[in-house]
């Protein structure tokens, strides 16, 4: 028997039984009551905007899954280009096929001339990387004419394989210009991760890159590479739904990422444990945030009320990473922080666990990355996800352009005063 859902309105009597699917209803029952029904639903927190089968994710279990395959089984087996061909593909690549679209990655890294030399030179010295690297991925567009001709499958194959072979030198760019360090060029060599650590960092002509550091940062980024219906899904899905072209959809996305609730988490968790400083101040601190003094930053999560199994993850590979470059002095902090919260009632009750930034960030600084640049390091990845709910878009046929209906609560009609009429 189908699960269908009853809803009575009591002004009329009048009622509608609809079908209940995956949990959810076609909003086309309050419609069908009352065509000047609303739901009230500010931030979306009970209304699901789209279909997708890219990302599944289970707060309330802790799961998260890419095309089915769980997170973990990723981070410890995959690499980040096959989760990235996986995401935009739906499935695993054959050996020929990961091949064929590693080499085409690699071979795509190069940006025109005009990015490098007169685009960002546009930029005052001291700007945000983040807010140059936004503005680069629309300027990116500008570069290919056929940028819009979105409908063409293998031309949007081709602007897709552009953004995700790119991102990486834009952001490499936008550092080097930031701390007045000369342009690396991509090198064909390398692999993807270590590509993007030594356009970071190379000085002199030492282009090795430790390969223990070049995974971690692979981690990183198949970890970052989607979330589900997140605040940058979101804006990227809704400017894609009007027909925009990727880069500009891509630049929304990563505008809705530079906000400091979402991509700048893990650098509010890096000054919150500098804040802190020692092991002595940490149940001081945890009493103010009890208090309501302040905030437990890389705890809680809007979707996950269990441990984030990005966390567990990251905090694995973070031993990793400093039995290379030295243990970061605020892990002691950071480890203390989470042990006295996760036994505290207080937090327990709340279902506050560690989230994905909680640690990220101190990789992060252990790898030679800049807080500034924390967010841009979370858009690289993230790309490839945000890349594969635009085409997912295109293709949904119950998918128009997003309009979101308002409760209007301004002034009823009123006649225009005059200027010396009025107060």
């Amino acid at each position: 028997m189908a699960e269908t859902i009853t809803i009575i309105d009591d002004r009329t009597g009048k009622q509608v039984t609809v079908p209940l699917t995956d949990g959810s209803f076609p909003s086309t029952a309050l419609r069908e009551l009352d065509a000047d029904l609303r739901v009230y639903d500010p931030a979306y927190l009970s209304t699901a905007a789209c279909k997708s089968a890219i990302t599944y994710l289970d707060g309330d279990a802790g799961i998260l899954r890419y095309r089915g395959y769980p997170i973990e089984q990723l981070a410890e087996k995959s690499t980040f280009l096959e989760v990235a061909y996986l995401l935009l593909n739906g499935d695993l690549p054959t050996a020929a096929e990961l091949q064929q679209w590693t080499y085409d990655v690699t071979h795509h890294t190069y940006i025109h001339e005009n990015m490098r030399k007169r685009f960002v030179d546009g930029f005052h010295y001291d700007a945000h990387p983040m807010g140059m690297f936004v503005s680069a991925a629309a300027a990116l567009g500008t570069f290919y004419p056929d940028a819009k001709e979105i409908f063409d499958k293998k031309n949007l194959d081709r602007q897709i394989l552009r953004l995700v072979a790119k991102m990486p030198t834009l952001a490499a760019m936008c550092y080097r210009f930031s701390t007045g360090l000369p342009f690396v060029l991509p090198n064909n060599s390398l692999t993807y991760s270590e590509n993007f650590l030594n356009m970071m960092f190379k000085i002199g002509d030492d282009s090795h890159v430790n390969p223990v550091l070049a995974k971690a940062m692979d981690v990183l980024f198949i970890l970052h590479a989607d979330h589900e219906q997140n605040c940058g899904t979101t804006a990227m899905r809704v400017v894609a739904s009007s027909n925009a072209d990727p880069y500009s959809a891509t630049a929304a996305a990563a505008s809705a990422l530079y906000g400091p609730l979402h991509g700048g988490a893990n650098e509010a968790v890096v000054r919150m444990l500098e804040e802190i400083k020692t092991l002595d101040n940490v149940p001081a601190f945890i009493q103010s945030v009890k208090d309501g003094n302040g905030k437990l930053m890389g705890f809680g999560h809007r979707v996950y009320k269990n441990y984030d199994p990005r966390a567990k993850i990251i905090k694995k590979t973070a031993y990793d990473v400093f039995e290379v470059t030295g243990k970061n002095p605020l892990l002691d902090v950071a480890l203390k922080l989470e042990e006295v919260a996760l036994q505290d009632e207080y937090f327990v009750k709340r279902k506050l666990y560690p989230n994905v930034d909680f640690y990220s960030g101190l990789i992060y600084q252990a790898l030679g990355f800049p807080v500034d640049m924390f967010t841009v390091l979370f858009a690289i990845p993230r790309t490839a996800g945000w890349l594969a709910h635009f085409s997912e878009l295109l293709l949904d046929k119950e998918q128009k352009i997003s309009r979101p209906r308002q409760v209007y609560t301004g002034s009823a009609e009123r006649d225009y005063v005059p200027m010396v009429q009025r107060a």
